[in-house]
């Protein structure tokens, strides 16, 4: 039978270590049978989650007999400790299959397993992931990364996604999607494999001279302006903007336009029954095609998609 080892570290995430836990007991053939052996083990005999504490019930001598390691996010991303490192790797070197969920791609990305690979991370991670692990290609966008024996995902629920996924990679379709209707979970969900970020505008330093200006652009946003323009409302010269805008704000003002654009069109798409051409016009783009390539580039689905996701 196939052994799972989910690995509890110090401030594991208790959503993060409860979704293997969920998804791979859940597998089974139609006659019953269990298809995985799940054991939670730990570094230490207790184990901080937030709320509460555990005490996993293998040690990290379960490792060496794991057919796959999950490695779940942990709330402080601190130091892994060397013996962890250790276990990983020699799991690694006789063929174990290691998976992280969420911020569980720190700890996976400290053995130096995913140097030279494409791996993910929740979006509010990922550049701190790529500024840590530069060896690594880090994707932002996507809801997992398969890489055959290394695999990562993003946030929460993506590690769902994951784990059916290896469930299906494993035992076919059939049996993944009987565990997809058992968690209340699509097997594939719509939208593909993208996750879907809040963009946040690049920060500007209180008292900068551009504030006025951000100030501006965000409330004639609909406006179809021209860099010649905002250079003239700041009276700078396009050159000069330009400039003082990336030192400013790492980005340049139109698009730092086109972001608050996008921004101001999730909040219609959550909160409006606006066809998305009336939004289009809205938020300052001159066609809905611009639009939705726009939009579908930033945030990663299709403005339809989003507002089927996040419709309240």
């Amino acid at each position: 039978m196939h052994t799972v080892a989910v690995l509890a570290l110090d401030q594991v995430v208790p959503f993060d270590l409860a979704t293997p836990l969920e998804v791979f007991t859940r597998a089974r053939l139609p006659d019953g049978r269990a298809l995985y052996r799940v054991l939670t083990c730990g570094a230490t005999p207790v184990v901080r989650a937030g709320a509460f504490t555990l005490q996993p019930p293998h040690g990290l001598d379960a490792l060496a007999e794991a057919d796959t390691i999950v490695l779940p996010g942990c709330a402080e991303a601190g130091p892994v400790p060397d013996e962890v490192l250790e276990a990983l790797r020699r799991a690694a070197a006789r063929g174990a299959r290691l998976a992280s969920i969420c911020s569980g791609a720190f700890i996976l990305a400290a053995t130096g397993l995913l140097d030279g690979l494409r791996a993910t991370t929740h979006w509010r991670a990922a550049g701190v992931l790529a500024a840590r692990h530069p060896a690594i290609e880090v994707d932002p966008a996507v809801l997992y990364v398969d890489n055959g024996q290394f695999l990562t995902s993003a946030g929460a629920a993506a590690g769902l996604d994951l784990c059916l996924h290896l469930v299906r990679r494993d035992h076919g379709s059939a049996i993944a999607a009987d565990v997809a209707r058992l968690s209340v979970m699509p097997l594939e969900r719509e939208g593909g494999q993208a996750q879907f970020v809040v963009h946040d505008q690049p920060p500007v330093p209180r008292g900068s001279v551009l504030e006025p200006l951000l100030r501006w652009l965000e409330d004639n946003a609909a406006r179809d302006l021209t860099l010649a323009e905002i250079a003239a409302r700041a009276d700078m010269s396009a050159r000069t903007l330009n400039r003082r805008f990336r030192e400013q704000t790492g980005t340049t003002p139109l698009q730092w336009l086109h972001l608050a654009r996008i921004r101001r069109a999730q909040h219609l798409l959550e909160t409006t029954d606006h066809p998305v051409e009336r939004i289009a016009d809205e938020v300052g783009f001159g066609s809905p095609t611009a639009f939705r390539d726009r939009f579908k580039r930033v945030v990663g689905t299709s403005p339809r998609g989003y507002r089927t996701a996040f419709r309240g």
